[in-house]
């Protein structure tokens, strides 16, 4: 049985191309490169290429990006270190985090809370997005940072990120931005110097798991995160992994590339599965916004219909999806991002996400309807 993927939120398949470029620094080229011979000067220039690569994505110089093992590592970087820059320059601080962001961002920000900083949540609308305004209103004297998602990883809404940032400095405050979701599928090339900070990860656009970077915008005077040796330029201790760095360049390449392509692709399979399944299923609605999502993004709510154990009878029928974020994978609780946009606790449990790369096809989105349709149906009846 072959299975139809549609959990590309989570993660995405590893490129062959990106496979390929990876391969001699998994086999022959394995110098560290942070020595001084010549095959780790082979894998330092590797990972430079890498850094101009991913750099380029959203508009950066190469030295304003330091490789880390991921997204949740970088938010968490962000945070942390702009509260703790706040705290030795006044001697408290506050974080202003919107109510949708990922978890990465929410529990460290529950975290440094824990710990004397205030935090502040950004409301959002029916659509999941922040209103400017909102965060224009909270900042404070000790505003350390304000950290709003470039696009939701749940409901797709892409934020008004470039507002709120100028809002932001306006009043001196630095801006960070969790664009895990975005990077590689929104164009993000004048992102760099209208934020301060920005997470990244490589497995979210076709590339390696265990790599990410965090964009730290030239003149932060952000403290380094992990301590040890002097890699990244001091920043951020720990030998290079070489292989998945030049894995996350190539994927950055070729993401920056076939950018147009691939987003027109999937924004025309999406909107013709939202149109399948609104017809096929009675009541089924569109969370979210339908303009200004990320191409691939679709969540639905599935009125009467149990969510988990939809997810489960799809995944017998060989189909993958989820009921939003992966890193809640196994919670009985509903959706933060939902029950923030202003869904009940039971159509939270009713909601599923579907999620789509431009490699899903029309005929593998015509099977997920019907089944999905005939699963919905099939659970209502025993539920009745």
């Amino acid at each position: 049985m072959k299975e139809i993927y549609l959990d590309n939120a989570a993660t995405t398949r590893l490129l062959p191309e990106v496979l390929e470029a990876m391969r001699p620094y998994l086999e022959e080229e394995y110098g560290n490169p942070s020595a001084i011979y010549r095959s780790a000067a082979r894998s330092r220039a590797a990972v430079d290429r890498a850094r101009e690569q991913v750099a380029a994505l959203i508009g950066a110089k190469a030295s304003e990006i330091y490789f880390t093992s991921g997204g949740t590592e970088a938010d968490n970087w962000a945070l942390i270190a702009a509260s703790e820059l706040m705290l030795k320059k006044r001697g408290s601080a506050s974080l202003l985090v919107s109510a949708v962001e990922h978890h990465a961002v929410l529990h460290t920000a529950r975290y440094l809370e824990e710990r004397g900083v205030k935090v502040h949540v950004l409301p959002v609308d029916a659509e999941g997005r922040v209103n400017p305004q909102d965060a224009e209103r909270l900042i404070a004297e000790d505003t350390a940072l304000i950290s709003v998602m470039t696009a939701n990883n749940e409901i797709g809404t892409i934020e008004p990120v470039k507002e709120i940032a100028e809002i932001a400095h306006a009043r001196g405050v630095l801006m960070h931005t969790d664009a895990v979701q975005a990077c590689g599928h929104l164009p993000l090339a004048d992102f760099a110097g209208t934020v301060d900070l920005l997470s990244a990860s490589a497995h979210k656009l076709h590339g390696p798991k265990g790599i990410g970077f965090l964009y730290i915008r030239s003149g932060v005077p952000l403290r380094s995160f992990l301590h040890g040796g002097a890699q990244e330029r001091g920043r951020r201790a720990g030998t290079e992994n070489t292989a998945a760095i030049v894995g996350f360049g190539a994927a950055a390449a070729l993401a920056a590339r076939d950018m147009q392509k691939r987003t027109e692709q999937t924004e025309q399979l999406r909107n013709y599965m939202i149109g399948k399944m609104q017809l096929l299923i009675p009541g089924c609605r569109l969370n979210g916004p339908l303009e200004r999502r990320l191409p691939g993004n679709m969540n639905f709510l599935l009125p009467g219909v149990d969510a988990e154990a939809l997810l489960i009878a799809l995944d017998m029928r060989g189909i993958a999806a989820s009921a939003g974020s992966a890193c809640a994978a196994g919670s009985l609780d509903p959706s933060h991002v939902l029950l923030a946009a202003g869904l009940t606790h039971e159509e939270a449990m009713c909601s599923i996400r579907l999620s789509i790369s431009h490699e899903t096809t029309k005929e593998e989105l015509d099977t997920a309807a019907e089944v999905i349709a005939e699963t919905a149906q099939r659970l209502c009846r025993t539920k009745g």
